[in-house]
């Protein structure tokens, strides 16, 4: 079930949600450091991580699922939000530079068609970043915070999914070590908590943050199964000519 906008929001606006929005806003900052020049989308509830490209991107646009509903982004000047159905988007073919899939993909009833949209707008070269909570994480478990709703994965999961979207994974890593809680001492240490477990790569982790590259061919394997798979048949009839 999507969740309303209200509670994205109103999650982004206390202490946990603040947390959230710095540990895996600077992991998107890392991956997409310069956007000069480019078109940048948001998909799903991505808004409190858009505001960084807003002085370098030629647009930045900001597309909600129409069950969730929609806010007014940004909070002053022309709104750069949508409410739009995920899996039709009213954008041409290749005309994103960067995608972004925060509070998305684990949401909607047909992942595969919301990618294989993403892959449709695309330019060629394009990238996208998928934040998804992470099966074996504990934020995934506690329905308090937004990552505790939907469909959780595991990074095998997220990278076979993307394959199958033509999409060819080339980074992930993981966010929020720090547990769900909103106990001042939880968060007081979890900048300590985040260093330790980025760096010694523990379980546990709340999401998976996973980068791939518009892939502008179809992998061999799927041609090579098709083909293995036409040559069992027969001819049903054989000319007059070439019977033994």
């Amino acid at each position: 079930m999507p969740l309303d906008v209200v509670d994205l929001r109103t999650f982004y606006a206390s202490p946990l949600g603040e947390l959230a929005r710095r540990r895996i806003g600077r992991i998107v900052r890392q991956r997409f450091s310069n956007c000069a020049g480019y078109s940048v989308l948001g998909v799903g509830y991505a808004t409190p991580y858009l505001g960084v490209f807003r002085d370098e991107a030629v647009r930045v646009l900001a597309f909600m699922p129409a069950e969730q509903g929609v806010v007014h982004w940004p909070s002053s000047g022309e709104s750069a939000s949508s409410l739009v159905e995920t899996t039709m988007m009213p954008l041409p073919d290749s005309s994103i530079d960067r995608a972004i899939l925060v509070h998305s993909l684990e949401i909607t009833e047909r992942p595969h068609d919301l990618l294989a949209e993403i892959w449709r707008v695309l330019t060629p070269g394009g990238r996208i970043l998928v934040v998804a909570p992470s099966r074996g994480g504990l934020w995934a478990r506690i329905d308090a915070t937004p990552f505790g709703h939907g469909q959780p994965y595991s990074l095998g999961q997220l990278r076979h999914m993307m394959r199958e979207t033509l999409f060819s994974p080339t980074h992930w890593t993981e966010a929020l070590y720090t547990p769900p809680f909103k106990r001042r001492s939880a968060l007081h240490a979890a900048a300590m908590l985040e260093q330790v477990g980025a760096y010694l790569s523990l379980p546990g982790a709340g999401v998976l943050i996973v980068e791939a590259t518009k892939q502008l061919y179809r992998p061999v394997g799927v041609r090579s199964t098709a083909e293995r798979a036409l040559s069992g048949f027969e001819p049903a009839l054989a000319p007059e000519g070439l019977c033994a």
